[in-house]
């Protein structure tokens, strides 16, 4: 069978072709699409829902219970969680694609459209991997729960109401994974090897919003020090002023395994990097903005807002900042650090704060069984822990399981993960069904960790 008639990229084609946008107001989100998608899964892979119990998680997301083989030394251990997200942000200005974003087209050994990458792929890979098992009369060792939000894109409420769920069920996993993380191509400065990073945290996020305030008034008379040029230099200033730069646990850790595929020139400063971590920092500052968001909290204006008109001169000014938080620092002393900055003249408001998710083990069982999955399947990928920049559903997720993880099993190039959020997300055909054997072989890895696991105990 050729791998685009293969029934998971069917499955996966159809899901894309459903515009689940959601609002951060869900009165204003269209519920049809995630209904459809939902009518879509059910089609698509039936032994999933028949053996397993599936409950309606608010506003339009997913719990999915498969239950443990009866005869499996662990059925009554601790189950393992595997999440995705069912909505997609916005398609933006269509006329920028290659491809139409809604269709699904197969090019070129790609599948293009929203979503394929963020986070439909991951969605369909893990259905396509639990009924390829089920289709074979087994089931996992342990209770597996697929954990499907639907507002993950405007950072709403469905993955905390899984958590409830789980929490009042008395549900404790032994581990948590969801996207975040690939096998990542041209991934880190001088390294060309493909990397399998694997996120065991995420940086908090910090939305302020600056305002500068005045008179105002025609612009034919435009005061000294007014709204737009205070905002103008209190931009000036975050620039001139980024936050300080160290290194987390994570990432000397990623960093140590990267050793011995890093440059030679780079090898000693990485080697001795727990005895000058403050040098590390200044590398990775030095060696762009992918790796210098390693090293420090970040700041991204990102809105501008002033005058309604070209000939008045504003009364106020709002700058938007949007903060990505390092892992060991807090949200309260990110907005104390930015008044400072910025000085008295400009109003600083916490418009959104989440705290960097605590670290995730990194030499247990579970992460292990990570790395020998990744390992199994892109043989070619170095297994490394890493810290995410961006957000996802997986931070609630730490306040039942200590071990949470973020990782998507495909191959991206660096253009493919710039397309994320942008304009010609694609996923190639044989790395989406890749992706489906990791989830297979990461299901099938379970028997060995659960055995394992109950002799040790």
């Amino acid at each position: 069978m050729a791998t685009t008639e293969a029934p998971s990229v069917t499955a996966l084609r159809e899901v894309l072709r459903l515009h689940t946008v959601a609002s951060d107001d869900p009165d204003r989100t269209d519920p049809a699409p995630f209904v459809e998608l939902h009518a879509v899964l059910r089609r698509h892979f039936p032994r999933v829902h028949e053996a397993g119990e599936v409950v309606d998680v608010p506003p339009h997301g997913l719990l999915i219970r498969v239950p443990a083989d009866p005869g499996s030394p662990t059925c009554d251990a601790d189950p393992v969680v595997l999440m995705a997200h069912m909505d997609v942000v916005p398609i933006g200005d269509e006329s920028l694609w290659t491809h139409p974003p809604l269709a699904a087209e197969v090019v070129d050994g790609m599948i293009w459209g929203r979503g394929t990458l963020d986070d439909k792929g991951q969605l369909v890979a893990v259905m396509a991997a639990v009924e390829s098992l089920l289709a074979e009369g087994l089931a996992p060792a342990r209770d597996v729960w697929l954990s499907f939000g639907s507002d993950e894109e405007v950072m709403g409420t469905c993955a905390l109401a899984a958590v409830e769920l789980l929490r009042e069920r008395g549900v404790r996993p032994w581990f948590v994974l969801d996207e975040g993380g690939a096998v990542a191509s041209d991934a880190f400065p001088g390294v060309t090897r493909s990397l399998g990073v694997v996120g065991v945290s995420e940086k908090g996020v910090l939305s302020l919003r600056l305002t500068a305030s005045g008179r105002g008034g025609h612009a034919s008379r435009p005061a000294k020090g007014g709204p737009a040029a205070r905002i103008a230099a209190a931009i000036t200033r975050l620039e001139r002023h980024p936050f300080p730069a160290h290194v987390s646990p994570a990432t000397l850790e990623m960093l140590g395994r990267l050793v011995p595929h890093l440059p030679r020139a780079l090898r000693p400063v990485v080697a001795r990097a727990e005895r000058a971590p403050s040098l590390l920092a200044r590398v990775l500052v030095a060696a762009g903005p992918e790796a210098a968001a390693l090293a420090r909290t970040t700041v991204a204006v990102t809105t501008l807002s002033g005058s309604p008109a070209i000939n008045v001169n504003p009364t106020s000014v709002v700058a938007g900042l949007n903060l990505r938080i390092a892992v060991g620092e807090t949200t309260a002393a990110a907005t104390e650090r930015i008044r400072r900055v910025v000085g008295r003249t400009i109003d600083v408001e916490v418009a959104e704060a989440h705290e960097p998710s605590p670290l995730s083990p990194t030499d247990d069982p579970a992460f292990a069984l990570l790395e020998r999955t990744v390992t199994t399947v892109f043989p070619e990928a170095v297994p490394v822990p890493y810290v995410m920049y961006a957000a996802t559903d997986a931070r609630h997720f730490t306040t039942i399981c200590p071990r949470v993880y973020r990782f998507a099993p495909f191959r991206m190039s660096a253009e493919q993960r710039e397309s994320i959020h942008s304009y010609d997300e694609r996923l190639g055909v044989q790395d989406f069904l890749d992706g489906v054997r990791w989830y297979r072989t990461l299901l099938d890895g379970l028997t060995h960790e659960s055995v394992a696991a109950a002799v040790a105990g």
